[in-house]
């Protein structure tokens, strides 16, 4: 995935896409996008309830998990926040540790790409 500023891959755009839709639909904090090994994408807005909360990415991740997914390769947080938030980076990492988190801002232009396996390219 890209670095700072660099342009996405088709697949990629789309889940920017996705997560830009679902945080625009709801108004949400933040939007999220996930695309599981067999190319079948999930979205979702950060959800909060009186009863619980949940961040954008554990809603997509949910939403994967449950549809049947078994594993993700790639995810998409649109957010006006400057970090990624550990909730969200722990539930990615329990389904593909191995997996990249790309951070865009509202406009869809990537901020940030985390690494879950700590590996720089």
């Amino acid at each position: 995935m890209p670095e700072h500023g660099a342009e996405l891959a088709a697949e990629d755009e789309k889940l920017v896409v996705l997560a830009r839709s679902a945080r625009a639909r709801t108004q949400a904090e933040e939007g999220a996008a996930v695309r599981d090994t067999d190319g079948r994408t999930y979205a979702a807005s950060t959800v909060r309830l009186p009863s619980f909360a949940l961040t954008a990415l554990q809603a997509a991740v949910a939403a994967a998990v449950s549809s049947g997914a078994e594993g993700l390769e790639a995810a998409v947080v649109v957010s006006e926040r400057p970090l990624f938030d550990q909730a969200s980076v722990h539930a990615l990492r329990d389904v593909a540790p191995r997996a990249s988190i790309v951070r865009a801002d509202p406009s869809g232009a990537v901020q940030e790409v985390l690494r879950l396996d700590g590996t720089d390219g």
